[in-house]
């Protein structure tokens, strides 16, 4: 079991990978496996990545950041510009409906809201805005709409587990009430936890995800 030393070394060490950022620019600290972020950069899109790039890393529980964005003077945009930039962003996003999607900017945070029939065009919706100059966060509250009966969700979510080289189904509960899934059982690593919920949110009409798995490498290496 990895300490959390170590895990700060490996996250520091991932965050250096990544080319989009500085590795200077973020400050790693470790507690209990639970990694937190800090610092300040020019771009949400840096944000997002060092977010991602840490929980990349086995051992990482969870990942708080607290990471501040400040764009340069130069690339500073106001608010009407930044909403015309995240209007066309998504008019241009064949998986996303603009006609459902609202868009609201304060201060350089872009708010979402509307309504989608799957997860993954809720996260293109806020995946392609991203990288446009001068937003400095991102809510996303694009709602999904359920138009499948959630009879066949627990089975499809199953069978996608099955599917998924890399995650054992057996050590992982699906329940299911109403539109909601709820996750339970040990997992090895936080990637898995992650892959389990991308596999649950997956099944059509499900519009919450309740992922309850706990990251226990060294009692789910046991048990596999």
């Amino acid at each position: 079991m990895k300490t959390d030393f170590e895990i700060q070394k490996d996250v520091m060490d991932e965050l250096r990978w990544e080319p989009s950022l500085y590795a200077t620019e973020i400050g790693v600290a470790v507690k209990n496996g639970i990694v937190t972020l800090s610092g300040t950069v020019d771009s949400y899109s840096k944000k997002a990545s060092a977010e991602r790039a840490a929980t990349k890393v086995s051992g990482v529980k969870a990942v708080a950041e607290d990471i501040e964005v400040k764009p340069f003077s130069s690339l500073k945009k106001n608010d009407t510009e930044i909403a015309q930039a995240v209007t066309n962003a998504l008019r241009w996003n064949s998986s996303v409906n603009e006609e459902k999607v609202k868009v609201k900017v304060d201060d350089g945070w872009v708010t979402l809201e509307g309504e989608a029939d799957w997860e993954f065009q809720r996260k293109s919706a806020k995946s392609c805005i991203e990288n446009l100059t001068g937003v400095r966060g991102i809510s996303n509250l694009i709602k999904l709409t359920p138009k499948v009966s959630m009879n066949e969700v627990k089975d499809k979510i199953n069978k996608t587990f099955h599917r998924h080289a890399d995650l054992d189904a057996s050590h992982v509960n699906v329940i299911t009430t109403g539109t909601k899934v709820i996750l339970t059982g040990k997992v090895r690593s936080l990637v898995e936890k992650n892959d389990a919920e991308e596999a649950a949110w997956g099944a059509p009409g499900v519009t919450q995800v309740e992922n309850n798995l706990e990251v226990n490498y060294v009692e789910a290496l046991v048990n596999y």
